[in-house]
């Protein structure tokens, strides 16, 4: 491709001599240059592709895209004012705008991206439609599918993978998009059909600032969505609900306790931990040919967990917009398994264990929630102590869990550090226990703390009886907890026997 294509779609702050150049490749990393190749500068958390720049060019580099020249540096520099924009604009011109050639949906939230893309993927998949995927587990394009590095890629590998799915025939594509990912311009370039944002509670907080511009981040997917798109809102999360008026794009909205969006879910049924509702249309609304008058279907979902609702209801929104047929949606939301670690019943015998991400205030909340709609006979919570994220985070987590012990009867917990389960960037501090602990002691919890996964899993074995639950609640440090629980379970019949 020709250079002076391919800035066509960038605004410069200098004027190039020559740019009858042709372009063999796009780069971001020097190590990924070769001849012929278009490298661009950019600015990441921890490294500054300035500093690189030499490199780039003894690797063979024609031309460079910088905010600041190098004068030392002898190949042609176009400055710019932003060279992340500039990333993402030239990577969806090098690979002819992909995203406007599928139907592009972006979901957005601070808990559930992961289960609701899937969820989204599968009714699109089971209307038989050849489906892509992007976001924390994988990247799928169809029937193929690679682990991933982020949740939503660097934009030039994002335009990338688009273009692959677009040449395999992949005609819809549900993406998680990250915070990092909206702050970094990664998305920048994508023309998306369907934005959704399910809800907003604090994470990132330290990456970003502040929850304000934690929020104003997040929430640009939705206030940046064309007028051509329909934005996806859930009224009963506030934040999600401030921005009916705030996009140009068609607001579908729904709820659970609000009743005054288009969509509501009525008659909840959590009993069992696997919700059965009813969906209802309460606004007409349309989507190209298709007209969508007040109605209501039943649903009935594989998955358990509250939070599941509020992820399957943007799902079988999303669903609808393409136009899929309510017995399908139906049929693709009784048979979807879930994604590892939300809410997974992963023994379900005398007695039940579910393991839950439990990352954050807002997720540990809705899964508490969704505890006490549910049937059983005593709780026993074994928990992992975030490590590497702060007292402050530990501190609000333990907040949230003590402010649900006395409707759960929790009087006492089962804690571990996880020491031999987790690697150094996820160990426990003394900061950080002290957090949890002190929480703990004000709501007069008693902990049994355990310095390894197992030992504390085994505990929770020996305390259930028929028909109690345990909830395997934390994030990396239980990463290895429904292994450590299956295999002692299986010791234990096998002894039985």
């Amino acid at each position: 491709m020709k250079l002076n294509q391919l800035i066509k779609s960038i605004p410069l702050l200098n004027n190039p001599t020559s740019t009858n150049i042709e372009i063999a490749g796009v780069s971001y990393h020097s190590q990924e240059v070769t001849e012929g190749h278009l490298f661009v500068c950019i600015r990441g958390y921890k490294t500054d592709g300035h500093n690189y720049l030499a490199d780039a060019a003894k690797r063979g580099a024609k031309v460079a895209i910088v905010e600041e020249i190098q004068e030392d540096v002898a190949i042609p520099q176009f400055l710019v004012e932003n060279s992340r924009v500039a990333l993402a604009r030239l990577g969806a011109a090098y690979y002819d705008q992909p995203s406007t050639k599928m139907k592009m949906i972006g979901i957005t939230a601070t808990n559930g991206k992961t289960t609701t893309s899937y969820m989204a993927n599968a009714i699109l998949e089971k209307e038989a439609l050849k489906t892509g995927l992007i976001g924390t587990v994988s990247i799928k394009n169809g029937d193929t599918s690679i682990p991933s590095e982020l949740t939503t890629p660097e934009s030039l590998d994002l335009q990338y993978f688009l273009n692959e799915m677009v040449h395999n025939d992949v005609s819809h594509v549900s993406m998680e998009v990250s915070s990092a990912a909206l702050e970094m311009y990664r998305v920048e370039a994508v023309d998306y059909d369907i934005v959704a944002l399910n809800n907003i509670s604090q994470e990132h907080v330290d990456t970003h600032g502040s929850f304000e511009k934690y929020f104003e981040v997040k929430s640009s997917l939705i206030r940046n969505a064309s007028e051509n798109s329909h934005a996806v809102l859930n009224l009963d999360d506030t934040y999600s609900a401030s921005l009916v008026d705030q996009t140009q794009a068609q607001v579908i909205s729904f709820g659970i306790n609000n009743e005054k969006g288009t969509i509501r879910c009525k008659d909840l049924d959590l009993s069992s931990g696997r919700a059965k509702f009813t969906f209802e249309i309460l606004k007409p609304f349309k989507v190209d040919d298709i007209e969508y008058q007040p109605t209501q279907f039943d649903v009935e979902l594989g998955v358990p967990g509250l939070h599941s609702v509020y992820n399957s209801m943007t799902a079988i929104i999303i669903g609808l917009l393409n136009g899929v047929s309510i017995q399908t949606i139906q049929d693709a939301m009784k048979e979807f398994n879930g994604v590892p670690r939300r809410f997974e019943f992963i023994y379900e015998d005398k007695f039940k264990v579910v393991d839950d991400h439990f990352a954050n205030p807002g997720n540990i909340n809705v899964t508490l929630q969704t505890l006490n709609f549910m049937n059983y006979n005593k709780l026993h919570v074994v928990y992992a102590i975030r490590g590497q994220r702060g007292a402050a985070i530990n501190r609000e987590n333990a907040e949230v869990l003590a402010g649900w012990a006395a409707e759960l009867g929790l009087s006492e917990i089962i804690a571990t550090k996880s020491i031999a389960h987790t690697t150094g960037k996820d160990k426990v501090t003394e900061a950080e226990l002290d957090a949890f602990m002190d929480v703990m002691a004000e709501a007069n919890i008693e902990v049994h703390l355990y310095d390894e996964l197992p030992d504390a899993v085994e505990d929770s074995l020996h305390r259930a009886i028929d028909d109690d639950l345990i909830l395997l609640a934390g994030c990396q440090g239980m990463d290895y907890g429904a292994g450590v629980v299956l295999d002692k379970i299986h010791q234990a019949d096998v002894k039985v026997k």
